[in-house]
């Protein structure tokens, strides 16, 4: 018997849902240099036409000038409307990003996604409460409490997973609660006249419509809260990578390496589904085009590639939401899922089997 026989005889390889979506030392790469500086030139762009498309349209060598005159209407448009929008699909999209990158790698799972333990729901529980019932909390609160929700959704996933003992087992908790939670939200819309619907579907979709400075602010600190925790997650990853058993093996606390990756992947998230609503998809399409991009990598090379890729996409949806149908805007969230749907078909075609 040859030896490619031989090798031909052995155990076939493991489905996608079983392995960590680890690098590819074989695959050929771009120069980082080239790379940066395509991702750079993107984001230019994207920042360009975020700040000067729309009515009015404001040409791109314009927009100093704009900048410097506080009485014009461009001013007001440009600095109050589309500068915050364009910080928080940026920031947010960068956070979902790195968010879905934690999940994806401490699960050992391509195809887990923020949307699975609970943030989202509990956000958007929160605030369609909020509206349906009549609570006493203006509107201008209502990403607080959205955030709030996040919290309350995001703990309940991680007690539920103590109970976990696989990264497997964690994230079909995850679905468990999500669903649950969903089930809950779907019961007090059903209570929801016209008026408090049509209200809470754009934010229950995903949107930046109406985000201002006051937003941008009360988000700022939860990033900056968050941005330590997620440098500190990076060695745990590389551990819990390698599989439960080997990691144990080295010293690591498995489950509580675990629990404290999905805390940050959760505050992350709650932070920006606060004032946008859950906005979908982008934590499963960052790491996956990351990877693409730098297939020789790890986690600790795809981080920031993740958060720059989240950013573009989210920032290339809105331009679409805005755009799209003007002067109607549609929202954020459905752009974003048809972003996940195609590049995910792309990026995984002929790995599930």
């Amino acid at each position: 018997m040859t030896r490619a026989q031989h090798r031909g005889r052995g155990p076939a390889a493991p489905p996608l849902l079983s392995v960590p979506p680890g690098a590819d030392p074989g695959a050929r790469q771009l120069p980082a240099a080239v790379a940066i500086s395509m991702l750079a030139l993107v984001l230019a762009v994207l920042v360009a036409a975020g700040l000067s498309l729309g009515t009015p349209f404001v040409a791109p060598h314009r927009l100093p000038g704009v900048f410097g005159d506080p009485a014009s209407l461009e001013y007001v448009v440009v600095w109050e409307l589309r500068v915050p929008r364009l910080v928080i699909a940026l920031l947010g999209g960068a956070a979902i990003g790195t968010a879905g990158l934690l999940l994806q790698e401490s699960l050992r799972n391509p195809l887990a996604v923020p949307e699975l333990i609970g943030v989202s729901s509990g956000a958007a529980l929160a605030v369609a409460v909020c509206v349906v019932w009549g609570l006493p909390v203006p509107g201008g609160l209502h990403p607080l409490v959205g955030l709030g929700g996040a919290a309350i959704g995001g703990v309940l996933t991680l007690t539920a997973a103590r109970t976990g003992r696989s990264a497997q087992s964690v994230l079909l908790i995850g679905v468990a609660v999500s669903t649950a939670i969903q089930a809950l939200l779907l019961s007090v819309m059903a209570a929801a006249d016209r008026l408090q619907y049509d209200l809470l579907f754009r934010y229950l979709v995903g949107s930046l419509s109406g985000v201002l400075w006051e937003q941008v602010g009360q988000t700022l600190p939860w990033f900056a809260v968050a941005l330590p925790f997620v440098l500190l997650c990076v060695p745990a990853l590389g551990l819990l990578r390698l599989g439960d058993e080997a990691a144990a093996a080295l010293g690591s606390r498995v489950a509580g390496a675990r629990l404290g990756v999905l805390a940050v992947a959760a505050l992350l998230v709650g932070a920006v589904t606060g004032p946008c609503g859950p906005i979908a998809w982008v934590g499963f399409v960052a790491p996956l085009l990351a990877r693409r991009l730098r297939p020789r990598g790890e986690a600790r090379t795809w981080l920031p590639w993740t958060a720059a890729l989240g950013a573009v996409v989210t920032a290339t949806a809105d331009l679409a939401a805005r755009l799209a149908l003007a002067p109607v805007e549609t929202p954020l969230g459905a752009w974003t899922a048809l972003v996940g749907v195609l590049v995910g078909a792309v990026l995984l075609r002929g790995r599930l089997t």
